[in-house]
């Protein structure tokens, strides 16, 4: 049983991008065959993603964490690519975006927050410094939580502090970050003293795909029931989602060029600028008041094109920084 379950695991990390595709397919059809599941499964989407990023944490020593703060060339191409092209990126567009101020907003909440989780797993499959950028993720994290609300003000103004409040914010730090960041070090501090914490720390790391599987799943099928009258806006925001991927892949070549990176390390640049949080910045979207519904699917949106977008990108990027 034991080999079969590590068979299944293998063919998994073998398959990612067609397992990641056909959950967001099964969560597609749950949506629409059983729309009433849509609230029980939203209350499953915080649990779901705390795990996941307990396991991508688990994946980065302290140790590395602390040393990938020296790689200042790296570190530092990746900050601005996120913190300062991207949001110059979103500025260029933003006029243009459907005046439907729910709909900027969650163009927003997911263009200007970079990902954590999947895009490891993208750069990996283009032969991207996977390892360098996993390093970074508890810092990404971090500061996109902290810059977030500085960043929506000034694009939509003052009067957002009335629409968006501080306390889904606080709880998403606290439960997407600081509670998986901290159980993710005990867990490898006791990894270092005891067989059954190593034992631990290899099943987590196992069920890495499983549950990115399955928190995409859980997101697409909640959201799904809520496009109903929502698939013209929807339509409106695809291709600025798409015209988003074409932009930041030129936009990374050129950081990485201007940061004097190895290809590799300009892969994995290429991929942070372009991949985003979606998954993270939903709970966000999801406590907003209720004529803000359409954020949501906005989000939801832009993970389904993304995916779309990172098969492109595994072929396309190594053709753009090719290996010495």
């Amino acid at each position: 049983m034991a080999q079969e379950s590590a068979g299944l695991v293998a063919w998994m990390e073998r398959r990612q991008v067609a397992v990641y595709l056909a959950a967001i397919a099964v969560g597609v059809w749950i949506g629409l065959v059983t729309p009433g599941l849509g609230n029980g499964l939203e209350r499953a989407i915080n649990p779901v993603l705390g795990a996941l990023l307990y396991v991508t944490f688990l994946q980065v020593p302290a140790a590395e964490l602390l040393r990938s703060l020296r790689d200042g060339r790296f570190l530092g191409a990746a900050l601005v690519v996120n913190f300062v092209v991207v949001p110059l990126v979103v500025a260029g567009m933003f006029s243009f975006l459907p005046a439907d101020q729910a709909v900027r907003l969650g163009v927003l909440l997911v263009l200007l927050t970079p990902c954590v989780d999947y895009v490891i797993v993208f750069c990996g499959l283009a032969g991207g410094a996977s390892r360098r950028l996993l390093a970074t993720t508890a810092l990404l994290l971090i500061l996109q939580m902290l810059l977030l609300p500085v960043f929506l003000v000034l694009f939509m103004g003052p009067d957002l502090a009335d629409v968006v409040e501080i306390g889904p914010f606080i709880e998403a730090f606290v439960f997407l970050i600081v509670i998986p960041l901290t159980l993710a070090w005990l867990t490898q501090a006791w990894a270092k003293r005891h067989h059954s914490g190593v034992v631990v720390t290899q099943a987590a790391e196992t069920v890495m795909v499983p549950l990115m599987a399955l928190t995409l799943l859980v997101v697409v099928a909640s959201q799904v029931p809520k496009l109903g009258g929502n698939f013209g806006v929807v339509a409106q925001v695809v291709p600025f989602y798409v015209g988003f991927l074409l932009v930041m892949a030129i936009a990374g070549w050129v950081v990485t060029r201007v940061s004097r990176l190895d290809p590799l390390g300009g892969r994995a640049i290429v991929f942070t600028g372009a991949t985003r949080n979606s998954l993270v910045v939903l709970p966000l979207a999801l406590a907003l008041p209720d004529v803000y519904a359409i954020a949501a699917v906005v989000i939801v949106t832009q993970t389904l094109v993304e995916v779309v977008g990172m098969v492109v990108y595994v072929r396309a990027v190594p053709r753009l920084l090719p290996a010495r």
